[in-house]
């Protein structure tokens, strides 16, 4: 669909809701990010992934990674409460070895490889430098990362503990690690937010998902254009 259509189709969905509510998916969009983003490798339990997503929303972080090797994604309604709708999230699932190839999309589109691992001590969570675009990678809730993450990172974080635990749930770690880099982030870089090509796409997905039935309107829209 070329850019045109996307503009043309963005003013028409408009027509379809309030002044209110274009006002508001306006104004969460301007405080979306994809500085940041998080990646989950071959995690399995589905409430582990919809608390995960619905702590994206929250912090504004935009894009979402999946990786899945040997375990589908899986979102259960109840705990995401409608976060994936206003997520861009991306599936990796048809390469020989998905870990590889979503990290090396990742790189190529320069972002460095944080891998989050209480057994690698390069930097504390307010340490990390967050001036370079990154994605905090995830594993699975009993093994962790798995060797290919701790091949291609470029930096391990560390999330600091003080009981006999040495662990804390996948879903926790996300929210905590959401909260204090993309509050830094916030705080100290200046172009956190999506850029201006990113926001269209965004908004225009938002509209789709917003918008009942928009396939059929967007199909009908398009055919009185020929």
């Amino acid at each position: 669909m070329s850019e045109q259509n996307i503009q043309d189709l963005i003013l028409y969905l408009e027509g379809f809701i309030t002044d209110k509510r274009k006002a508001r998916l306006k104004h969460v969009l301007s405080q979306r990010s994809g500085h940041m983003r998080i990646v989950l490798e071959n995690v399995f339990q589905a409430h582990n992934t919809s608390a995960v997503l619905r702590s994206c929303d929250c912090f504004g972080v935009q894009h979402v990674h999946f990786i899945e090797n040997n375990n589908h994604l899986k979102i259960s309604d109840d705990v995401a409460l409608g976060s994936s709708n206003w997520l861009s999230i991306h599936r990796h699932k048809s390469a020989e070895n998905n870990t590889q190839e979503a990290l090396s999309a990742l790189k190529k589109e320069g972002y460095k490889i944080v891998a989050t691992s209480p057994h690698k001590n390069d930097f504390s969570l307010n340490e990390l430098p967050v001036d370079h675009k990154f994605a905090l990678v995830f594993g699975t809730e009993l093994e962790g990362i798995s060797e290919e993450v701790v091949k291609a990172a470029d930096a391990f974080v560390r999330i600091p503990m003080y009981g006999f635990t040495e662990s804390f749930n996948i879903s926790v770690s996300a929210a905590i690690c959401m909260y204090e880099l993309s509050r830094r982030i916030r705080e100290t870089v200046s172009d956190y937010q999506l850029s201006e090509e990113e926001k269209t796409l965004v908004y225009f997905e938002w509209l789709k998902n917003t918008v009942q039935k928009s396939d059929a309107l967007i199909q009908d829209f398009l055919s009185k254009q020929k």
